[in-house]
C-alpha cells in the first residue's frame, strides 16, 4: 500500500548517497607551527611550511615530512582536512605624503583652484612629495619666480569664487619682506579667495632634514653671500655656476624619498594649502 511515505528516500544511486548521515570533516588552515598527527601513519609533527600543495610537518626530534594537504589528518585524535592557509591582507599603500593611496584611476581634470609656489625647487620638491595626492583631487602648482610677482599675476588671472589660490611662500616671519607682501595681498580685493603660508627656511632647500643628507645641519651663511653658494661651498660642493647648483639640487631632491625627509614645518603648510583649493 502506498500511503505517500517514501521509506527508501528518493534514488539510492543519486550523487551523494554514501555520505548521507555522515558529520563533515572540518576544514583547518595549516598555519605554522599547528600541530597534527597523520592518520595510520603515527607520524605527529608541526606545520613548518605549505607549499605547492603540501605541507611539510616536523616531529619533536626534528625529523621532516612532506604530505599532500587534505585529509588524512588528526586534532586531538578528530579528523580534519588540512588546508592552504589565505594569504595575509597586503596593507594599503601609501602615496610619499603618508596618505592611502586611492585605486589605481585616471587623474581628474585639473581644477581652476591651484598652488602656488614661490619657484622650480619648490614646485619640484611638491610633487615629489604630494604629486599622487594632487593628482588624484586634479590640483596644479604653478610657480611664481618669487613672492614678488604675486600681485602682478594676481592681477591678470585674479581668484575668486570656484577659483582659490593657495600660496606657498620661503621665508614667511614676522618682519620679513615676504610677509609684509603676503599681508599686503590678503588686504587686498583678492584676499578672501587666497591662502598664504610659508614655512620660516631662507631657502626650500632648508625643508629637507639634515639628517635625511647626512649632514649635521644647514651652514649658516654670511651676509652678502648669495645662500645656495655658501652653502654650498660650506659642505664642500662646487658652486662655480648655476649648472653646479642645479646639480646640487638635484642631489638634495634624491635624498627626499617621502614626508619622513622633511621638516614639519613645510608638511603642515602643503596640506593646509591643499585642504583650501580642495574645498567644494
Amino acid at each position: 500500500m502506498n500511503d505517500g511515505f517514501d521509506r527508501y528516500g528518493g534514488d539510492v544511486l543519486a550523487a551523494g548517497w554514501r555520505d548521507a548521515g555522515r558529520r563533515p570533516v572540518p576544514e583547518v588552515a595549516a598555519e605554522r607551527d599547528l600541530v597534527v598527527e597523520v592518520a595510520g601513519d603515527s607520524f605527529c609533527g608541526a606545520v613548518t611550511r605549505v607549499q605547492s600543495g603540501t605541507v611539510e610537518l616536523e616531529d619533536r626530534v626534528g625529523k621532516r615530512r612532506v604530505f599532500p594537504l587534505g585529509g588524512g589528518f588528526l586534532i586531538d585524535g578528530g579528523a580534519v582536512q588540512l588546508v592552504a592557509p589565505k594569504a595575509a591582507a597586503a596593507a594599503p599603500a601609501r602615496t610619499a605624503s603618508g596618505s592611502f593611496a586611492a585605486p589605481q584611476a585616471r587623474a581628474r581634470v585639473a581644477r581652476a583652484s591651484r598652488i602656488l609656489v614661490e619657484g622650480r625647487h619648490d614646485a619640484e620638491l611638491v610633487e615629489k612629495v604630494w604629486g599622487d595626492d594632487l593628482r588624484a583631487e586634479g590640483v596644479v602648482v604653478e610657480y611664481l619666480q618669487g613672492v614678488d610677482l604675486l600681485d602682478d599675476m594676481l592681477r591678470d588671472e585674479p581668484p575668486g569664487p570656484g577659483r582659490r589660490y593657495g600660496v606657498l611662500v620661503d621665508h614667511l616671519v614676522p618682519g620679513s619682506k615676504e610677509s609684509r607682501i603676503a599681508e599686503a595681498v590678503l588686504r587686498g580685493p583678492h584676499g578672501p579667495h587666497l591662502r598664504i603660508v610659508g614655512h620660516p627656511h631662507i631657502d626650500v632647500w632648508q625643508c629637507v632634514l639634515p639628517s635625511s643628507l647626512g649632514i649635521a645641519a644647514w651652514p649658516d651663511v654670511p651676509r652678502g653671500i648669495e645662500w645656495k653658494v655658501g652653502v654650498s661651498r660650506a659642505l664642500g660642493w662646487p658652486a662655480r655656476d648655476q649648472a653646479d647648483l642645479a646639480r646640487t639640487w638635484q642631489r638634495i631632491l634624491g635624498a627626499v624619498h617621502s614626508y619622513r625627509d622633511l621638516d614639519p614645518a613645510l608638511l603642515g603648510r602643503v596640506e593646509e594649502l591643499i585642504d583650501f583649493v580642495t574645498v567644494d
